[in-house]
């Protein structure tokens, strides 16, 4: 949903050596936005879609660039001497606004 272009550019990558990596990338943030907003993001929303469905927005589309780039300027696991967290705190600001949660 999101253009490997799009990512790319915000990436400032005007290479095609790391396009297999940064797909890698966008399609884990785009999982990683669904399994913790508890969300499946489509295309569109059809009438027989789960409730929990949600069309991607600017900010969802916002949040999974700035992960990307967390993930492509820092590829390991772990940074030494770096306080590290879940995801950037502006992805969660981003994102939250669209948690599904389950009552």
């Amino acid at each position: 949903m999101i253009d490997l272009a799009v990512v790319k550019k915000h990436l400032r990558v005007e290479h095609n050596d790391e396009d297999d990596l940064i797909q890698g990338y966008l399609d884990a943030a785009v999982s990683a936005f669904e399994t913790w907003s508890n969300r499946t993001v489509a295309a569109e929303v059809k009438e027989d879609s789960p409730a929990n469905v949600i069309i991607l927005t600017p900010a969802i589309s916002q949040g999974i660039l700035l992960l990307v780039g967390q993930w492509y300027a820092n590829r390991e696991s772990v940074l030494t001497g770096s306080n590290v967290t879940t995801f950037p705190m502006a992805t969660q600001a981003l994102w939250a606004p669209h948690r599904w949660i389950n009552v």
